[in-house]
């Protein structure tokens, strides 16, 4: 299989730009070659001390309302544009909105309570979502696993990355993830249209685009999807 090549990423904007583009871009390179943030951005970006690079850009361009972002690529994380995303949601959701998941046993207890939390107040950093509920010391445990499930299936997403500043106001260190449901975030018309397709034939979709796009068989789709 060949190469998957689009233009440089070498700029937030150019990455909001690259992810309308192409609809689906994971963060790290995976099982199809070029098909990545991280093989298409200049080496020099990623840990320099003087520009911007994709871990400073994910969090402006995950609140520009242009794509969404979280770990939905085999418990990884990537982008997906709004246009995308309907179909996408709307089969790995396989039709279902939580509280219906949840009432027909697909869901966990620890996983309502996340997102009933989110549900409840909104868009919030993770350390807030995980002290409401009683995540950290002695208290429930597995939290990571928790949330990248519900982002595996869509139902949670990431918002935006929040920083501490410094004395002159400048932010340092690694981001902190503010959590949200797409739904909150972009409005509950987000998925009607898609709601009324077959969740195979929006499945279908979204491999006929990953074909189209990557050259890859669906064997090899399913895996950078995590799909079994």
């Amino acid at each position: 299989m060949e190469y998957v090549r689009f233009a440089p990423v070498d700029s937030a904007g150019a990455l909001a730009e690259r992810v309308e583009e192409l609809g689906f871009l994971p963060f790290f390179r995976n099982e199809i070659p070029g098909f990545s943030i991280e093989e298409h951005t200049p080496a020099r970006l990623w840990f320099s001390e003087t520009e911007d690079g994709p871990w400073e850009w994910k969090g402006p361009v995950a609140r520009s309302g242009r794509c969404l972002y979280g770990k939905f690529f085999r418990g990884r994380a990537g982008f997906i544009s709004l246009r995308r995303f309907p179909d996408f949601a709307n089969y790995r959701r396989d039709g279902y909105d939580f509280d219906a998941l949840y009432e027909d046993g697909f869901a966990s207890h620890k996983d309502k309570e996340v997102y009933d939390t989110l549900q409840r107040r909104g868009v919030l950093l993770s350390k807030e979502l995980k002290r409401l509920c009683g995540y950290g010391k002695g208290g429930s445990k597995g939290f990571d696993t928790v949330i990248t499930r519900l982002q595996m299936r869509t139902y949670v997403c990431i918002a935006d990355f929040v920083y501490q500043a410094d004395r002159y106001g400048r932010p340092y260190g690694w981001g902190v993830a503010q959590y949200g449901t797409p739904e909150a975030l972009f409005g509950e018309t987000l998925l009607e249209e898609a709601y009324r397709r077959d969740p195979a034939d929006s499945r279908a979709a979204v491999y006929a685009r990953l074909r189209e796009l990557t050259g890859a068989d669906d064997a090899r789709i399913a895996r950078v999807l995590g799909d079994k």
